[in-house]
């Protein structure tokens, strides 16, 4: 089997398209289309530093196709690269098909360590790679959003900075702003809600109650803990957590809520890292969590963590994709064997990108919407996406949701590029 240890996302994804595209039989022409990114753009900005001195950093946006306006955030990372944000552009494209969203994916990032950053410096990066996508961005055409190391905060200087070249407040250029500045109630839980819910459903298919379900997290972010805190809240267990620095471990499950305080709201917690809680039975490493004996486990960091040298450990009988391509192509093979149920990121996290579009609209017709109003309009999405997947996937005798959910998605993008054709 081919090597996946540091495995390119794009060949990853590149992967996945293939495969589907063969068993669907899908014309050639379009499959080409879908395997090029429609624009690559790649900016090497200065920005001062606190010191005085004078750092170039670089920055990304790829758009995957144009059929309808490009959606996607922006990351910041010292291991963001071009080949990553073509993926995530990718997977975007076919998130926001299953979901059925009038978007085309899109996806930025920045190579930079945040955790080394003073809060002044991170603005300055924000302002300036905004300054040079600034005919890139735009509400009707390009939008994008928080990911994984921004938030609101650096959606508000996005804003900020696109509204002053401009000349007048844009509010429909980004989503996930804060509230104060036309973001939407509901937006910061949105993916891990997204996670839940497509959880929830494969539960219910599945005839598994969900109180008592175990359930391990690989990554606290803004993804894993609003997942762990709301499926806890409905009376699953949460024993296993980890992040960048490690993991913690407690078999009794962890009241969530203060561990996730300990973690956001905690001063002398300066890592935001969940090691060092008091309150487990021992300390774990990301690896030792993929093995552990649980009913879910749920990917919510980064690419590429679950792979044909770590699956055969996988016990979880569901895994819940949180994050972009954690799961290669060479662990699926391994997982559909061992019959474990793989929730794929397309359909699993596609919540985020969903209220984003919520957002988008209220912000356009100047008109919000109330949070239950939202998080009801998620889960009718969220719910009818999983159903056509689930349905898919048992008409084709097989329990591989990652092609039933590809499928789909890659029968609604056909359709768009057949309306479409190729100008001139």
């Amino acid at each position: 089997m081919e090597e996946e240890i540091n495995i390119d996302p794009w060949r990853m994804a590149i992967k996945q398209l293939d495969k589907v595209g063969k068993i669907l039989n899908i014309d050639e022409n379009i499959l080409k289309r879908l395997r090029y990114p429609v624009r690559i753009i790649e900016t090497n900005f200065p920005v001062v530093m606190d010191d005085g001195r004078v750092e170039i950093f670089t920055g990304f946006r790829v758009h995957h196709n144009e059929n309808l306006p490009n959606k996607g955030g922006i990351r910041y990372s010292p291991d963001v690269t071009k080949e990553e944000v073509m993926a995530l552009a990718f997977w975007m494209t076919f998130k926001c098909a299953i979901v059925g969203l009038p978007y085309s994916g899109a996806k930025g990032g920045v190579i930079c360590n945040p955790r080394e950053l003073s809060v002044k410096e991170l603005e300055k990066i924000t302002r300036r790679y905004t300054h040079q996508m600034i005919n890139v961005f735009n509400p009707r055409s390009d939008i994008p959003a928080p990911d994984i190391n921004t938030s609101a905060r650096e959606m508000a200087w996005i804003y900020d900075t696109y509204s002053m070249w401009g000349g007048h407040s844009a509010l429909g250029v980004v989503t996930g702003k804060p509230v104060e500045l036309g973001g939407s109630l509901g937006r910061a839980s949105a993916t891990g809600r997204g996670v839940f819910f497509i959880t929830r459903q494969a539960l219910q298919k599945l005839g598994i109650p969900m109180e008592g379900v175990t359930i391990a997290v690989q990554g606290f972010g803004n993804v894993g803990s609003w997942f762990a805190r709301i499926i806890a809240e409905h009376g699953a267990k949460v024993v296993a957590v980890s992040d960048w620095k490690g993991g913690i471990y407690n078999e009794n499950g962890f009241d969530v809520e203060d561990l996730y305080k300990y973690v956001f709201e905690n001063p002398e917690n300066e890592n935001k890292s969940v090691t060092g809680y008091t309150k487990i039975t021992k300390e774990i490493t990301n690896e030792e969590l993929f093995g552990l004996e649980v009913d879910i486990l749920a990917p919510c960091a980064i690419e590429s963590v679950i792979t044909k040298y770590n699956a055969e450990n996988v016990k979880a009988k569901i895994i819940a994709e949180g994050a972009n391509g954690p799961t290669t192509p060479g662990a699926d093979e391994i997982l559909m064997k061992n019959n474990v149920l793989v929730l794929p990121d397309i359909l699993a996290n596609a919540g985020g990108v969903t209220v984003s579009y919520f957002e988008w609209v209220q912000g356009n017709d100047a008109l919000f919407w109330t949070e239950e109003e939202v998080n009801s309009k998620l889960e009718e999405i969220m719910t009818r996406a999983f159903d056509s997947v689930f349905e898919y996937a048992d008409e084709c005798c097989t329990q591989d949701m990652r092609t039933a959910a590809y499928a789909i998605a890659l029968e609604r993008l056909v359709k768009q590029y057949e309306l479409r054709g190729i100008y001139p």
